[in-house]
């Protein structure tokens, strides 16, 4: 990730806090042994009133009665847990929801995944599943019960790019992002995949905008927490950036070219280095998920990108007189100013290389 967002509180945080007290206040004392009823839900009243609505309104839309009747059955498994498991359940579901400590490889947080539910609890694991997987749905999210309390995703989105305005995508740094100008926004990747982990799908500190292509093309379902399987089939933990870190990081990237035929360059004759060591792991993560290197060497191979700026630097140098020395020191200030602007940050070390490489002598 080339630089972290700045995170926006938002009406929409709430329904995680839904979530938690359903965790916490109703699906953990469910061994306690009462009947599910709306009066469970007393301790947080906006809640109550969306529970009632859903469960006995007889104009709740269909999505509301399935809500309510998925917080019933999953109240009915957790009812024969034993104070051991429900102490578990409450590690997952705090490690799942700590997204910082997640990122950070820390071992205090209890990631879990369905398929590490699944092994004692299979039924509960694929209950938790229907739950937590359509829990981010606009079918869900746009019912008057509930967005009344709630709000409304698209308002987050625009508080969220009114203060994050590079309007790059931070885990590619290619693609821009629509912005508070455009009247559609982007898809929110669930960091942690949906798919993969409950207890986050509505937890915005687990939700991030990303560009099409990262969302979609090349991040999909995969889990930045653990590596893929070696050859023996273990899959081990691993730091990955936190989009939300506080203190922002910079990633040195150095290009190196096998030789200086331009026109015949291909990824193959392109090396690309990545700094600084310090977050060497969180980098080695972030190149695997978002593809990092296919991408970044195609836009160098590609006559619209990289050697259009090869182009430009030549042609001002013939045209124009201009050294090519002086431009790639305006470039390097432009890109120190503004390395996300024409993606200076890539260009400015490809130039770099072909100047090593002796193509401006």
């Amino acid at each position: 990730m080339l630089f972290p967002y700045i995170y926006v509180p938002h009406q929409m945080e709430k329904m995680q806090d839904f979530i938690d007290f359903i965790f916490y206040e109703v699906w953990c004392k469910a061994p306690i042994g009462l009947v599910f009823h709306p009066d469970l839900f007393n301790g947080n009243p906006e809640l109550k009133d969306v529970m009632v609505e859903f469960g006995f309104s007889v104009q709740a839309a269909e999505r509301g009665k399935a809500f309510y009747k998925d917080v019933k059955s999953i109240y009915d498994l957790f009812a024969s847990l034993s104070p051991r498991e429900i102490e578990q359940f409450k590690q997952w579901y705090q490690g799942n929801n700590d997204l910082e400590k997640v990122c950070a490889n820390d071992p205090a947080a209890h990631l879990a995944r369905y398929a590490d539910i699944a092994v004692n609890h299979n039924k509960l694991a694929t209950q938790l599943g229907a739950f937590f997987k359509g829990l981010y749905s606009q079918s869900l999210l746009d019912l008057a019960a509930l967005s009344a309390k709630i709000g409304d995703i698209d308002e987050h989105y625009h508080a969220f790019v009114q203060t994050n305005k590079i309007g790059k995508c931070p885990f590619c740094g290619i693609n821009d992002l629509l912005g508070e100008y455009h009247n559609k926004r982007e898809a929110y990747d669930h960091y942690l995949p949906k798919a993969l982990y409950p207890f986050n799908s509505i937890n915005f500190r687990n939700l991030v905008p990303a560009c099409h292509h990262c969302n979609s093309s090349y991040k999909t379902s995969k889990d930045p927490a653990y590596t893929l399987k070696d050859p023996a089939g273990a899959a081990n933990r691993r730091a990955v950036f936190y989009p939300y870190k506080a203190a922002p990081h910079s990633i040195e990237l150095q290009v190196d070219l096998q030789h200086s035929d331009i026109a015949r360059l291909t990824p193959a004759h392109i090396t690309l280095q990545f700094g600084p060591a310090a977050i060497a792991q969180e980098i080695d993560t972030w190149r695997d998920v978002y593809g990092i290197e296919e991408r970044y060497k195609s836009k160098l191979c590609t006559e619209g990108d990289g050697k259009a700026w090869l182009t430009q630097v030549l042609d001002e140098w013939k045209e124009l007189g201009r050294d090519p020395q002086d431009f790639l020191k305006t470039l390097a200030f432009n890109t120190e100013k503004r390395p996300f602007t024409d993606c200076n940050f890539l260009k400015e070390p490809f130039l770099d290389a072909c100047r090593r490489k002796g193509i401006f002598n």
